[in-house]
């Protein structure tokens, strides 16, 4: 009876002594087509060029296989994924709640949130939530969520109209910018905040210190008060 024990299968593609055919597609280490030849020759010609043979399509009949340096391709692999992570962006719906007759401070502290939401590139849901007699009146959520939307049309739009859902009136307001958009401000902005806060850092080591300027400033008058006092001693002395 078979029986599965575990374990990772591994899913890095097989390289010189691990290939096993009788013969492979060959492209050399320009993308040039060599043709299909013996897995001998194949391995003595990655050794006369000092790489590897690297199985890139294990599925071909014969399979298919390229001279690489297998080290730095993997490096580099590694590298653009990171790289395409650190770029990735993920779609986030930020929420927002407010009570219809919501008072002004915390009305502009809500839609200051909104507004940093916004310009994250993140969705908002705002969610306007009635209690007892306010449920006949909806129209104040309305036109209170009508009134966010127009305060920050220049930062998103609204892409889902104000639809009551029980108790709660729900609206969705989208980023103009996209969010791969904002982070490259994002990181355009702290990058420049870090080489201003260096440029001050840099001048303040270079700039004259106060005590110096006292320091030159009293050493002027003193100097100028021997000039003054010599002549009068020069008097005194002929006297």
């Amino acid at each position: 009876m078979w029986c599965y024990r575990g374990g990772s299968i591994s899913t890095e593609p097989r390289i010189n002594d691990r290939i096993r055919v009788p013969e492979v597609r060959l492209v050399g280490p320009s993308g040039e087509q060599v043709g299909i030849v013996p897995l001998a020759k194949a391995l003595e010609l990655a050794q006369e060029y000092d790489l590897d043979l690297v199985e890139v399509a294990a599925s071909a009949r014969p399979p298919v296989c390229k001279l690489m340096d297998y080290g730095k391709f993997k490096y580099e692999s590694a590298m653009k994924a990171r790289e395409a992570r650190k770029n990735q962006a993920h779609t986030v719906i930020k929420e927002m709640k407010l009570r219809p007759k919501i008072d002004p401070h915390d009305y502009d502290t809500k839609k200051g949130h909104v507004v940093r939401f916004l310009k994250q590139g993140d969705k908002v849901k705002i969610t306007i939530m009635f209690r007892g007699r306010e449920q006949s009146r909806p129209e104040l959520g309305y036109r209170l969520l009508q009134r966010l939307a127009s305060d920050v049309e220049d930062l998103g739009f609204i892409e889902s109209n104000p639809k009551q859902d029980g108790r709660n009136m729900i609206m969705v307001l989208g980023p103009h910018k996209k969010k791969t958009e904002a982070m490259a401000e994002a990181r355009e902005a702290q990058a420049a905040r870090k080489a201003e806060r260096q440029g001050v850092a840099h001048a303040d080591d270079t700039a004259p210190s106060e005590d110096a300027a006292v320091e030159v400033e009293e050493t002027t008058e003193v100097a100028s008060a021997d000039v003054t006092e010599a002549p009068a001693d020069e008097t005194n002395a002929e006297a």
